[in-house]
Formats: C-alpha cells, sequence, structure tokens
C-alpha cells in the first residue's frame, strides 16, 4: 500500500540520522515492545505480514510522529483488538475487564533462545519452475493495491536485472490479508540510480529489491 512507511525517494524528511554505536534499545520501555510484539507473534494468533500490515496501516500523521518501537506498539495493539483478545476499553483503561480470550501457544522464558535461533523461515516447496534466471532483464509491475505489498514505490515500473533467485518464499501480499501462504520464487533485482530516480541521481549508486515473481514481468 502507498502508506507513510513507504519513504523510499520522498522529499522533505531530510538524511538519515546514523547514531554511532547505538545501542539496541534507547530506553527500557523499547525493549518491553520488543519483547511484547515477539510474545504476541508467538501466540500465532497472527502472522509476520499481518503484522507488518498492522504497522503500515497506521494513519500517516500518527506513523509519521511515532518511533520506531511505539509504531510496534501500536501495530500490537490493533491485532489483539481486531482478533478479540483484548477490546480497546481495555486497552484505554490498562487492565482486563473480562477473562482472557484462548490463544494457540504461550512463549515461555526459557524457549526464547531456541525460538530466535530457529527465526521464522519463509522458504517453501514449490513445484512451479522460476520464471527467471540471474542475469534476466526484468520490469517491476506498476502497481498500487490497497493491502500490502513488498514492492516499494519507487521501484514500480522500472528496468533491472535479476541478481538472485532465492527459491520460493511465502507470498506476503496474501498472506497478510489470511489468503494462505501462496508461495512464489523470489528473486533479487539490482536497478541502477538513474533508473530510479532520473539523470539527477549518482550515476554510481545501485539499489537491490528483493521482488516476487508476481511483480515482474519480462522486460
Amino acid at each position: 500500500m502507498n502508506g507513510a512507511q513507504d519513504l523510499g525517494g520522498m522529499m522533505g524528511f531530510g538524511p538519515i540520522q546514523v547514531e554511532k554505536d547505538e545501542p539496541w534499545f534507547h530506553a527500557e520501555w523499547e525493549r518491553r515492545a520488543f519483547g511484547l510484539t515477539l510474545a504476541m507473534g508467538a501466540t500465532g494468533s497472527w502472522n509476520l505480514d499481518m503484522s507488518r500490515h498492522a504497522r503500515e496501516s497506521l494513519p500517516p500523521p500518527e506513523y509519521l510522529t511515532s518511533s520506531y518501537y511505539e509504531i510496534w506498539t501500536k501495530g500490537v495493539e490493533k491485532l489483539v483488538v481486531a482478533g478479540g483478545l483484548v477490546s480497546s476499553e481495555e486497552l484505554t483503561r490498562g487492565r482486563a475487564l473480562a477473562e482472557p480470550a484462548p490463544i494457540k501457544r504461550v512463549l515461555k522464558a526459557e524457549d526464547v533462545p531456541a525460538m530466535l535461533a530457529r527465526g521464522g523461515p519463509a522458504e517453501r516447496p514449490i513445484e512451479k519452475p522460476a520464471r527467471f534466471a540471474v542475469g534476466d532483464r526484468v520490469r517491476t509491475r506498476n502497481m498500487h493495491p490497497q493491502g500490502h505489498t513488498r514492492l516499494p514505490r519507487y521501484a514500480r515500473g522500472k528496468i533491472g536485472i535479476v541478481e538472485l533467485v532465492h527459491h520460493a518464499h511465502v507470498f506476503p501480499d496474501a498472506n497478510a490479508h489470511g489468503q494462505g501462504e501462496q508461495p512464489q520464487w523470489l528473486y533479487t533485482i539490482c536497478f541502477l540510480g538513474r533508473e530510479l530516480w532520473g539523470e539527477q541521481a549518482d550515476p554510481t549508486i545501485s539499489v537491490s529489491v528483493d521482488a516476487w515473481e508476481s511483480y515482474l514481468e519480462p522486460a
């Protein structure tokens, strides 16, 4: 979706400020927000793509004025309400007002290291052969879905070269909306800076984007 999270190439936001020796967390509440997001995701009440969509679909003024972990926290709040785990009134009051809703799993403290080491692999088996190969010249579709997509706005309708073929992975555009994993071949596409940004772009710049097969067509 063309939301506030899709800022690549947008003007007026200033340069990215790189913090030297940046800590993992700047405050204790950020650590708790991270832990809460992981613990709730581990319940199986939603998937990773649903979680991303919840964050990116925050109203633009709210998204752009919230810090990184504020956005994570607000995404979890949307998901627990939508999933019937917590009511809006309970969030406002900061306490439970009814018996807790059942969940599929509970992440225990002793299981966290193994869960983090395992991660959440999204590669899936597929019988259909890959449509593209390394070195192929492709064009991304000029698409503007209202739902979740991993194709950034600045890279739509652009020509690039296939750098890598990653086998098949969960298709986020479907998975974010409860339509199943629908795995597709995943590729890394390299674009020249001037293809993306025009003649004023630095000619030495290139950008690589991971793109699912349905985003691409032969060029």
